[in-house]
């Protein structure tokens, strides 16, 4: 999922967070976190939700259904 690995990029850096933090929130390794930036692992449907909750969107944003 290209268009959720840039969103994810994307979004992250516009709050200032790290990868680091990102990954503590989630509770997962921070390579882990990265290669859902990377789009080499889609995260599970509870990560993605985590994730839409952490950087304040909604999982259809982080997807590209949404303008």
């Amino acid at each position: 999922m290209e268009r959720l690995a840039k969103e994810l990029y994307c979004r992250r850096k516009a709050l200032g967070w790290t990868q680091d933090a990102m990954a503590a929130w989630l509770s997962v390794h921070r390579t882990t976190y990265a290669k859902y930036e990377t789009g080499t692992v889609d995260p599970p449907l509870d990560t993605l939700c985590r994730l839409a909750d952490a950087l304040g969107c909604t999982t259809d944003a982080l997807l590209g259904r949404e303008e």
